[in-house]
């Protein structure tokens, strides 16, 4: 008499299969659309080491790789990208820092702290965040005008401090921290401020790390409004100032694409090393002893 499989033989062999299958399918799926949307990126990448007969050419992969692209920006004395990605760098930064202190501590108020009229006015904010940008674009260059900021860095980074969406993000985020561990702290003598900064900071690290990286790369990456604000080609940041790299009637690809690479290899850097610690952290904070 044949043997008759096991019952855990039967269901072992079929659906582990069909799962494994199917985890396959969805990682190729996963992969192909990664690929797509790598292809700009990877045409930037491949353009830049062009020569400049090749650049208007349909292919991926450059006949004679050379760096004369870089040589040539860094090398023109009417281009300086160095002194623009330091512009840029010290733009970003600034505005970063100045956000996420700003955000952090109202969003700590509207969460934390109840005074009159609190719902209303968080209401109110929330309503800007569904006005397009470009509403404010007239009313905040007469202001910076009359303030006498133009073509200053103060005028490029005050306005984007009044922005709601970190005060949302951070609110939310301090919404889910346990009340508990405050009171503990109030029980032991802190004062408001006292356990904002020592207990419920520290536990939102992955939340303001979040934060930071998407307030640097929406000023990093900003073009419009430093166009406007600064005039003086030695304070202009790295868009602005690469958009003039392009002549009225000509384009050199190969320079624009190096130029390119220059802007985005320090978000490129930056996401590639806070992705994990971010990740952790907003999993793990408020959970942590």
């Amino acid at each position: 008499m044949a043997a008759v499989p096991a019952p855990t033989e039967r269901v072992s062999g079929g659906p582990a299969g069909v799962t494994m299958l199917a985890r396959l399918a969805l990682y190729l799926v996963l992969i192909l659309i990664g690929l797509f949307f790598m292809l700009p990126l990877i045409w930037m990448f491949s353009t830049a080491f062009k020569p400049f007969v090749e650049t208007l050419e349909p292919t991926w992969i450059p006949r004679e790789p050379t760096v004369e692209n870089f040589t040539n920006i860094f090398n023109d004395p009417s281009i300086p990208v160095l002194r623009w990605f330091v512009n840029s760098l010290g733009v970003a930064a600034a505005f970063t820092a100045l956000v996420v202190l700003i955000d952090s501590l109202a969003a700590y108020a509207y969460a934390r702290m109840e005074f009159a009229g609190r719902n209303l006015l968080f209401g109110l904010l929330l309503a800007t965040l569904v006005m397009p940008g470009i509403m404010f674009l007239v009313p905040n260059y007469v202001t910076i005008a009359r303030l006498g900021w133009l073509n200053t860095y103060r005028g490029v980074i005050a306005p984007g401090l009044s922005g709601v969406f970190g005060v949302f993000f951070m609110r939310q985020f301090f919404q889910s921290i346990p009340k508990e561990l405050e009171e503990a702290a109030y029980i032991d003598g802190a004062t408001v401020w006292t356990t904002f900064w020592r207990v419920s900071l520290p536990l939102a690290k992955g939340a303001i790390a979040t934060l930071a990286i998407i307030t640097f790369l929406t000023s990093w990456n900003d073009f419009l409004w430093p166009l406007l604000i600064l005039n003086d080609r030695e304070l202009q940041t790295l868009p602005v100032g690469l958009a003039t790299i392009q002549g009225q009637y000509t384009f050199d690809y190969g320079k624009l694409m190096a130029g390119a690479v220059v802007t985005a290899a320090p978000v490129l850097i930056l996401y590639v090393f806070l992705q994990r610690y971010i990740i952790q952290n907003v999993a793990m904070t408020g959970l942590k002893g």
